[in-house]
């Protein structure tokens, strides 16, 4: 026992001699250096290091030093942007897994006075430039929409940018709190617009409006994270198309049936790939709940959970009912029988809503499924059917939805909802003094920027490949004035301003004596179709030369015919024929579809065959009629609106097939039915 105390004396002793070396270290000073005749005392040994913690720090400057690369090598922001997402997360694990939040080593000294010490020009988080190739794309996608919803007769509107916060604050439901708040502005608190329906709801109390179909294209803005890959930004914009009517003036699920098929129409003619509408009904949500037994003041909650099942498993939804919501377990689990089901074109699941006993005697919830039976039955009608699908999962998580809800996504695409829209019967009575009144409203957002981010990604990977979009041009002139020779600024200025007056979109580079192959290269690289020669000799002999960029083709053409030449190749109806007037005889028949007509002419009529035409002398200026009284303008023509062109011109005949001749300067058009 004796030899067991002396050695464990011997440790103490150890221990309290190791004590008492740590101590003195630590309070000595570091041991001073020599350089250069000047004695610096050197820092003192940082202690070792986590390896956890080195291996964050490392991924995190990594990271960081990337992007600073990129920024530095002038890069767009859509190839740095998502990487300062993977900095903030890797700067969050850090903070989870080390206890304490981020920060750089502090170096001590003199802080520098190089590069990070200088303004570097950018762009906030989650907005994004455009430049001109993009916005070429962008402009033909949006005309694409605007066309569709011109074609369903809607107008247009403009609301502010920012609203009162009292007027967006309550509508959005759990996203309220990715609302811009603005600094108070002269005793106003203010916001940037979330969307733009609570602006039209908004609009339609203020002035009174009880009767409008209307679209909007505008900027919406939401603090949100932002996914630049896959078009979530927190600047972007919304393409709206809103019904407005009142209460027991229109066919019930008739709007909501029209706006499915107008997001239909647009997924469609953008060519983007297979899509789905789905669909579903509020009051067959809040019917389901109360089935299953929800408690009322839970609904909006659990109804934003249910939103989420697009993103999240089953398991990981039910967690968030009952450990965040407060819902009782076997509650959830009956509302999982429901939100499985779905079906494309909807039968399956209206049948098994409509044999369901507890749905059916549930008020809310009838009233809902028959909602929907029409619903579906007009999607049939309107032939839109095949891309809708009836999802009891959608809930859509915006609280001022009433009724149908519906959501459009891409089959096959990780881009996420592209569409969206319901019912909202009670919004704008939320602005007047009759809240609850109902104001019937649907409509339908476009997710415009996914739209672009899908139509750039499948124009990138086309290849060569033709798509809808493969002839954009950012660069949208027609004809380019080319000098050849010196002093001919004035010339080719001459030439601009007649072509402008003629509404033909030419430009002039801007030097005063470019090289001719400058300027050749000049409309080789931007597209440009046409060119107008002139030079010195061209001028003495009053013509200009009329070149195809492609083709290399030159075509001398009269000064006085410039601007129907170049119009009738900027708007190539028919081939054009050479004949002379007097060659041509009024039985004279051919296998051509007829001729273009080079002088600019707007309205022309359709001939139908065995019909003759009304004298020239009868037409109002600009027009031509036929026998029959029915016009068709070239624009209808170019969409098939007619199968035959005329235009309006000096001569007609009565021919079995209605030949129609036009005459100016001894050349003519002609057509014929096909």
């Amino acid at each position: 026992m004796s030899d067991i105390a002396a050695l464990q004396a011997q440790v103490v002793a150890l221990q309290a001699q190791l004590k008492e070396a740590t101590a003195n270290a630590t309070a000595a000073p570091s041991a001073p250096t020599t350089k250069g005749g000047e004695t610096k005392t050197a820092a003192p040994d940082a202690p070792p290091a986590n390896p956890l913690e080195i291996q964050l720090r490392a991924d995190i400057d990594a990271c960081a030093k990337n992007i600073s690369t990129l920024k530095s090598k002038g890069a767009p922001s859509t190839d740095w942007l998502p990487m300062v997402d993977t900095l903030k997360k890797l700067r969050a694990d850090y903070e989870t897994k080390i206890g304490k939040p981020f920060s750089k080593p502090k170096t001590g000294g003199k802080k520098s006075k190089g590069k990070s010490g200088k303004y570097v020009p950018k762009t906030p988080l989650g907005m994004v430039d455009h430049n001109p190739e993009e916005m070429a794309l962008r402009e033909a996608v949006l005309n694409v929409i605007k066309e569709i919803f011109k074609r369903h007769g809607a107008v247009q509107i403009e609301t502010p940018v920012a609203e009162l916060k009292q007027t967006l604050m309550g509508k959005y439901g759990e996203d309220s709190k990715l609302i811009y708040d603005l600094a108070d502005q002269g005793g106003e608190l203010l916001a940037l617009r979330y969307d733009l329906t609570v602006p039209f709801a908004r609009y339609c109390a203020e002035h009174g409006v009880k009767q409008i179909k209307r679209y909007h294209i505008a900027r919406v803005y939401r603090r949100d994270n932002p996914v630049v890959s896959k078009g979530r930004f927190r600047e972007f914009y919304q393409c709206d198309i809103d019904i407005r009517t009142e209460p027991r003036t229109y066919v019930p699920m008739l709007p909501d049936a029209e706006c499915i098929k107008i997001c239909c129409e647009i997924l469609s003619e953008l060519e983007l790939g297979d899509f789905l509408v789905k669909v579903n009904n509020r009051k067959i949500l809040d019917g389901m709940f109360e089935v299953c037994g929800v408690p009322e003041e839970k609904f909006r909650p659990i109804c934003s959970a249910v939103d989420k099942l697009d993103k999240m498993s089953w398991e990981d939804v039910r967690k968030e009912m009952v450990e965040d919501k407060g819902l009782a377990p076997d509650v959830a689990d009956k509302i999982q029988k429901y939100v499985q089901v779905k079906s494309r074109g909807g039968k399956e699941t209206l049948q098994m809503l409509q044999s369901d006993d507890a749905m059916m005697n549930n008020k809310r919830a009838r009233e809902g499924i028959d909602e929907m039976e029409t619903l579906l039955n007009f999607c049939r009608l309107f032939q839109c059917d095949q891309n809708v699908s009836f999802d009891l999962s959608l809930a859509r998580g915006l609280d001022y939805y009433t009724g149908v809800i519906y959501e459009a996504i891409m089959v096959g695409q990780d881009v996420g909802s592209v569409a969206g829209g319901g019912r909202y019967d009670y919004l704008v009575s939320m602005f007047s003094k009759k809240k609850k009144n109902p104001a019937p409203c649907v409509g339908v957002s476009i997710g415009i920027e996914r739209l672009f981010a899908i139509v750039k990604r499948k124009s990138a990977a086309a290849e060569g490949t033709p798509t809808s979009f493969s002839n954009i041009r950012e660069n949208p002139c027609d004809v380019l004035i080319v000098s050849a020779g010196k002093k001919l600024v004035d010339a080719r200025m001459k030439v601009c301003g007649e072509l402008w007056g003629a509404a033909i979109r030419c430009e002039m580079i801007c030097k005063s004596n470019p090289k001719i192959l400058t300027q050749f290269q000049y409309a080789e690289k931007n597209r440009i179709p046409w060119i107008v020669v002139i030079g010195q000799s061209e001028l003495d002999d009053g013509i200009v030369k009329v070149r195809n960029t492609v083709s290399k083709e030159e075509t001398v053409v009269p000064r006085e015919n410039m601007v129907p030449y170049i119009q009738s190749l900027l708007n190539p109806v028919l081939p054009l024929e050479g004949k002379k007037n007097e060659e041509l005889e009024t039985n004279e028949t051919t296998n051509d579809l007829g001729a273009r007509i080079p002088l600019g002419h707007t309205a022309f009529s359709w001939c139908p065959p065995g019909v003759a035409m009304a004298s020239s002398t009868s037409r109002s200026s600009g027009e031509s009629a036929s026998a029959s009284g029915t016009m068709v303008n070239s624009e209808e023509w170019k969409k098939g609106a007619a199968p035959l062109l005329c235009g309006g011109g000096e001569k007609d005949t009565t021919a079995a097939n209605t030949l129609k001749l036009e005459s100016t300067k001894g050349m003519f058009a002609f057509a014929r039915p096909v």
